[in-house]
């Protein structure tokens, strides 16, 4: 009786198990796939058109954005006035992840990855991209919304200091 007892539990803790790592194996490929979407967005972005960007973000007052020209952006309306203001630029180019690297709770998720590619400068010149991105992601709604996004610099898009 007592074999077949522990022989029970460990069945029934495989299938928990099992299920667990499939859950969390389900969340990370639905974090992968919103940030594949940021990014699909950021690409949008750079012909002018802010409908994607919009989509994948959280619209919340606790949102932040510190992009690669310097600035420290919270809340939404500062964040979407910013990307308003990238779009307008129309930096042109493409610029995909590399090495993404994701880790996942039950509500927040953290994207590690480089951002490379290329877009044009603000003389019209083509500038290769390669910096450092993290994007947090949050379980909005049964849906993956970012909530920060923090790049190194481009020195191409960094603001002059006003003197």
């Amino acid at each position: 009786m007592k074999n077949q007892l522990a022989l029970i539990v460990f069945f029934a803790t495989s299938i928990i198990f099992a299920n667990t790592v499939s859950a969390a194996n389900q969340e990370k490929k639905a974090v992968r796939m919103a940030a594949k979407q940021f990014y699909a967005a950021l690409n949008q972005m750079f012909t002018g058109d802010l409908d994607l960007m919009k989509n994948v973000w959280s619209h919340k007052e606790d949102v932040t954005y510190m992009g690669p020209d310097g600035g420290f952006h919270h809340g939404w309306k500062q964040v979407v006035a910013d990307w308003e203001k990238q779009a307008a630029m129309k930096l042109g180019g493409t610029v995909m992840p590399q090495e993404m690297r994701i880790t996942v709770g039950p509500e927040l998720a953290i994207v590690s990855n480089y951002e490379i590619g290329k877009n044009k400068g603000p003389e019209g010149q083509i500038r290769n991209v390669k910096i450092r991105a993290t994007s947090l992601f949050r379980k909005e709604n049964g849906k993956w919304k970012m909530i920060g996004h923090h790049t190194d610099l481009l020195p191409f898009l960094m603001k002059k200091p006003q003197h």
